[in-house]
């Protein structure tokens, strides 16, 4: 998801101190996300106070690289994480925090949008600090949140689109089972350059006979 669905120049600028989380988690992922534990790491709902966290594990270039430029401030990364609550409230958006085992910093998201009614086809992108390239946090959290969007949101065909000179994204996609589709021309403006992304896709009953057999399932609490 490079192109990020959060536009930062239509939220209103609010102080961090003044946006809200839900202090509740129930079973409705509307109402607040479940935590998705794994191997290596937890996926939880965002809170106002990992903003710091988040400015400072995504801002950089090596990370920002093949992405929407991300918030520019630790209040603009507030604006976000205010907007994305309100965007699962209403059943379109949701994005979890990455949050190693052993720690309560988040060091990245993983987020998934509706492209149809009730989740049919769905959208999903990720960034991770740098620092824990390399470390299968990016494998351990994707599985979770593929499971959660099949399982839980109800998608049938998940959806991710990176850079074609993004070798490193295509390659974690790949190494996923994922299927590449095809490549869209000049379809994701970065820099003042338009760039190729390839198209690639994860189907419901082929993620779910991988899963069994070789991964096996996440825990969703």
């Amino acid at each position: 998801m490079e192109k990020m669905p959060y536009q930062s120049h239509l939220e209103p600028t609010l102080p961090l101190s003044m946006l809200q989380t839900p202090a509740v988690v129930t079973n409705d992922w509307r109402t607040g996300l479940p935590c998705l534990k794994g191997t290596r790491v937890s996926l939880r709902e965002m809170r106002a106070s990992d903003a710091p966290a988040l400015f400072a594990a995504l801002s950089s270039e090596q990370v920002s690289k093949f992405i929407s430029p991300p918030p520019a401030t630790i209040d603009g990364f507030g604006r976000f994480i205010n907007w994305a609550i309100r965007q699962r409230q209403a059943g379109q958006y949701v994005c979890f925090a990455v949050v190693p085992h052993g720690s309560d910093t988040a060091i990245g998201i993983f987020q998934v949008r509706s492209l149809e009614p009730a989740f049919g086809t769905a959208e999903w992108g990720f960034a991770l600090a740098s620092e824990f390239w390399g470390q299968g946090v990016f494998t351990a959290g994707a599985k979770l949140v593929i499971n959660f969007a099949f399982e839980v949101l109800g998608v049938h065909r998940l959806e991710a689109r990176a850079a074609v000179k993004n070798g490193r994204g295509n390659g974690a996609l790949r190494k996923l089972g994922a299927v590449q589709e095809g490549v869209l021309r000049r379809s994701f403006l970065r820099n003042g350059e338009y760039l190729d992304q390839a198209l690639w896709t994860i189907l419901k009953d082929e993620w779910m006979l991988q899963a069994k057999t070789v991964w096996g399932s996440p825990i969703i609490h």
